[in-house]
């Protein structure tokens, strides 16, 4: 009975508990809808022709020069961070993200989204510099294997002089 009597009673807190709402953080709401618009805006970007693109960098840019708030900084950075279009620039993109990747306010979506393109902007230059050292290292061994090649040519011209020299030397037989 007194089992019972516990059962019901932890039933009716949880249940009480359930409806008790959690507060969002304040802000939160709008915030999620500005990266949901960003989000957005970055899918469209990357189906723009190079002269609607370079029209919408021009105006992202003004916009910033106008007011440098978070929504008109990670647009201009969404744009410029893009790869494969024709104002790309990854280097500006992660100055703009910068001050916003930064972990100040952990719980901001805003400052999330930030801290994710700026990390792929790092990972994306961090393996643009391998693949530049590896294309150095494939030149170098290209030119060892032509010096290579060409050194393997004068040995085998080197070989073939002495035997027609050892040929010419012998007695022909008649």
């Amino acid at each position: 009975m007194i089992r019972n009597g516990c059962l019901l009673a932890i039933a009716l807190l949880l249940a009480g508990c359930a409806s008790v709402p959690i507060p969002d953080p304040p802000g939160g709401d709008q915030e999620e809808r500005k990266v949901l618009l960003l989000i957005n805006y970055a899918q469209r970007v990357a189906t723009m022709t190079a002269e609607q693109q370079r029209r919408d960098y021009s105006a992202s840019n003004q916009a910033f020069a106008r007011d440098k708030d978070a929504m008109s900084r990670m647009r201009l950075a969404l744009l410029l961070a893009t790869p494969g279009t024709s104002v790309h620039d990854a280097t500006r993109a992660a100055s703009l993200l910068e001050p916003m990747a930064t972990p100040r306010d952990a719980a901001s979506p805003l400052r999330s989204l930030a801290r994710l393109l700026y990390a792929q902007l790092h990972e994306r230059a961090s393996e643009q510099k391998r693949t530049d050292q590896m294309r150095e290292q494939i030149e170098a061994l290209k030119v060892v294997e032509r010096t290579l090649r060409e050194q393997i040519e004068a040995l085998k011209e080197v070989e073939r002089t002495i035997l027609e020299r050892g040929l010419d030397s012998q007695p022909r037989r008649k």
